[in-house]
């Protein structure tokens, strides 16, 4: 199975009212907005999208409002994070259902399995499904590492065309075309690594900051991906200090207080998360503050 997945992939937020409450609404104006700015797909229930915040069947809610705002414009991939495997192929199946494009399957939560368990998790999902999947690589935050030898045990499966690297270390995309060629469509998955990301030879940015500034983030990726250097490195130099909030442990709460901030959505969110205060939300404000001021000429 072959895929042109490329190009800014926001990681969506799924919007809320202020009581917790799904705001569906709000989170398909984000998504037109994401499109409006040239972003080429978009990933909903991530972990931006508050994933494992969500019933069944809220995820599929906010699945099929994306897909509806999408209309085939762009691929829509789903992000799978569940406790168990078989929990995982059903939420595969609904993303289906949903008319998801694709899906981004992620290990098992809560229990760190080892690569061979993993390697099994995710061959289990692919055979469970026909739809193309993005195996997201994080092992700061899941625990699991899949290096470019285990990727190898999964090349079989003819319908795992793409992995999201979140491993913090740039070096590991040249290890994995090193190891295993153009097998696998390898996009940035950490938002202050997007440009050493994308000269080592990632084709794509499932973004965090993107849902904040979606106009400079596509600005960025264009630029760079152009080869464009130096007026790639001025602009992640301005982007730099917002980039940085993707890899705190309180991303989300951060990134949904900057796009209420820059104008693209709200900061609610569901408990046990809670809005930020105090010295964390003066840092943010005062980045995003700045930043705005400081907005350069994209185009």
């Amino acid at each position: 199975m072959r895929v042109d997945w490329k190009g800014v992939f926001p990681a969506l937020m799924t919007e809320f009212h202020e009581d917790g409450s799904l705001d569906l609404d709000a989170t398909r104006r984000h998504a037109a907005l994401c499109l409006e700015a040239g972003c080429t797909g978009l990933v909903v229930l991530g972990t931006l999208g508050e994933n494992t915040s969500l019933r069944p069947e809220e995820k599929e809610e906010v699945a099929a409002a994306v897909v509806e705002v999408a209309d085939g414009r762009v691929p829509v991939l789903a992000g799978i994070a569940e406790y168990t495997t078989a929990f995982a192929t059903e939420a595969a199946a609904r993303a289906e259902r949903a008319g998801c494009d694709g899906l981004m399957v992620l290990p098992g939560m809560v229990y760190p399995q080892d690569e061979r368990e993993a390697v099994a998790h995710f061959a289990a999902v692919a055979e469970a499904t026909p739809l193309p999947i993005m195996i997201y690589n994080n092992p700061v935050a899941y625990r699991v590492d899949l290096e470019p030898a285990g990727l190898e045990r999964l090349a079989d499966r003819d319908n795992i065309v793409a992995v999201k690297d979140s491993s913090h270390d740039s070096r590991r995309i040249t290890d994995m075309i090193n190891h295993l060629g153009d097998r696998f469509r390898i996009f940035c998955g950490v938002d202050d690594l997007l440009f050493e990301n994308l000269l080592c030879g990632a084709v794509g940015w499932v973004s965090g900051l993107a849902n904040s500034f979606p106009l400079e983030a596509v600005r960025l990726f264009e630029l760079t991906a152009a080869k464009r250097l130096e007026e790639a490195l001025a602009l992640y130099r301005w982007f730099m200090p917002l980039l940085h909030l993707d890899t705190d442990r309180k991303l989300v709460q951060m990134i949904k207080l900057a796009n209420q901030l820059a104008g693209t959505g709200r900061e609610w969110v569901r408990r046990p998360r809670l809005p930020l205060e105090g010295e964390e939300r003066r840092r943010v404000e005062e980045l995003v503050r700045h930043a705005l001021a400081n907005r350069p000429a994209i185009l």
